[in-house]
């Protein structure tokens, strides 16, 4: 089935114009005005609405086991709820649970394959580092994964040693992949969460207390400079939360080291005070969210264009697993952040956010003035689709991109929350919040699968995109 999108308003990186979209079959073929129309086209009349990329998140966590459970989101409900928030692509993490890496990349296809529902990728955890694992790497590329995460936290666990981190980023410079890097002092961390129980310090904001942000800084700079090191290896900082990180990135990038970072909707809108709430719980993630100051420093990071990319860093938990909640029809608990009530340091970590992205960061984004519509457009689907290798199948809207398509109304009011999210969880951070500008419809290769409060999409729907290698640096 041929689709015509006419009278819309088409927003890209760079530009903003009035023009129809002709999809034939699954990717956008012609783009302008007066467009001569296939017999058989379905016709989608968007006046009045603006026209972009589906959104890329780059940073997401399905179905990842954590502290005794899961993350609530699989891969079926977390793309449903990307969907319905204008996301199209997201990548997800491997976990590094066998000696050699091929495994892994299997086992994680087996848990994604079936339920995908809309596209995605990998990247690979590198948390063990030997001889075997050395020589899997390059093998990666060819399974279309290009991109690898370090630690410098949680130690015993997924860190990696300075020098472990050096040779992996040496191995991907030399076959065209990116080293994505969690950015914290772990050794400080321990110390400061041996002291605080100690202490009897169980509440929720001793998460943030535990985990200052000069770790996150030093440890950033050490990333950037064991990447100069490397011989110049293409570098990039996770889910920045502190102002020191745009000073390091920006210090980083001047004197020429290949170095992009992305931050969150967290870090640009909450604080550490969060965390002292009588549900702090619902805010714990990691790294924790900071002050309003490195809220204000990440914004001009994002303004300035020193930060390249927002994306979510999506793991949700129950606020309450023991109360069900109805999704689908059916009732569904899954034990939550219940789970650490009396001690911090068992409070899974991690958020829901890959539906929220796109309708906050319009109304508090655009709308508040800090960035335009071009670089909204920009940050959350053209940069990480060009700096992962999916660009210009995925973030664009071109004659042979896929036909991954936003229909936004930039008019349509509502309060947010919980029951508009489709998070299968039982919270949203951003619950009362008010927004002008919602998705309206979503398609995915060219296929309707959100239609303002409809579902149309269904697992198993969705494609793994193999990623290229030696993409530019932003």
């Amino acid at each position: 089935m041929n689709l015509v999108i006419k009278n819309g308003t088409l927003v890209t990186a760079g530009e903003t114009f009035q023009a129809d979209i002709l999809v034939e079959d699954e990717t956008i073929t012609r783009i302008g005005q007066d467009l001569t129309l296939p017999l058989d086209a379905n016709i989608v009349d968007a006046t009045g609405k603006l026209v972009m990329p589906g959104g890329v998140d780059v940073h997401t966590h399905f179905d990842l086991p954590m502290f005794g459970t899961v993350s609530s989101d699989d891969h079926y409900t977390g793309h449903k709820a990307a969907a319905f928030g204008g996301t199209t692509t997201v990548i997800d993490f491997i976990s590094q649970d066998f000696d050699s890496l091929p495994p892994c990349v299997e086992a994680w296809h087996a848990k994604a394959d079936p339920k995908a529902a809309i596209d995605f990728g990998f990247h690979m955890n590198i948390t063990r580092f030997n001889p075997q694992v050395a020589a899997d790497i390059p093998r990666l590329v060819e399974e279309g994964i290009t991109s690898l995460k370090v630690f410098t936290a949680y130690n015993g666990r997924l860190r990696l040693a300075d020098g472990d981190i050096f040779k992996v980023m040496r191995i991907a410079r030399e076959h065209g992949m990116l080293t994505m890097m969690h950015a914290e002092n772990g050794d400080v961390i321990d110390i400061l969460v041996s002291e605080a129980l100690e202490a009897g310090h169980l509440t929720p904001e001793w998460h943030a207390r535990t985990r200052p942000a000069w770790g996150a800084v030093e440890a950033g700079l050490r990333g950037a400079a064991l990447a100069a090191q490397a011989g110049g290896a293409p570098f990039y900082l996770v889910h920045m939360n502190a102002a020191g990180e745009v000073d390091q990135l920006n210090y980083a990038r001047q004197k020429g080291v290949p170095m992009m970072g992305e931050t969150c909707p967290q870090y640009l809108f909450f604080t550490e005070e969060e965390l002292r709430r009588p549900d702090g719980a619902k805010w714990i993630c990691s790294p924790p969210m900071r002050t309003p100051a490195d809220n204000a420093r990440l914004w001009e990071g994002v303004v300035q264009g020193i930060i390249q990319v927002i994306s979510t860093d999506h793991c949700p938990f129950f606020y309450d697993g023991s109360k069900p909640i109805l999704y689908e029809g059916k009732e569904v608990a899954i034990p939550g952040k219940e789970l650490g009530k009396d001690d911090f340091t068992r409070i899974p970590n991690g958020l829901p956010c890959v539906g929220d992205r796109l309708p906050i960061l319009w109304t508090y984004g655009v709308g508040a003035g800090h960035i335009t519509p071009n670089q909204f457009v920009a940050l959350n689907c053209t940069n990480p689709a060009r700096i992962f290798g999916l660009y210009p199948r995925k973030g664009a809207l071109l004659p042979g991109s896929d036909a991954d398509i936003l229909i936004w109304d930039p008019q349509k009011h509502l309060t947010y929350g919980v029951e508009h999210a489709q998070h299968r969880t039982d919270y949203n951070l951003f619950e009362g919040w008010e927004l002008t500008g919602y998705p309206d419809k979503v398609f995915l290769r060219g296929r309707l699968i959100v239609d303002q409060e409809r579902w149309l999409g269904q697992a198993g729907m969705g494609r793994f995109i193999k990623r290229s290698p030696f993409v530019p640096v932003l």
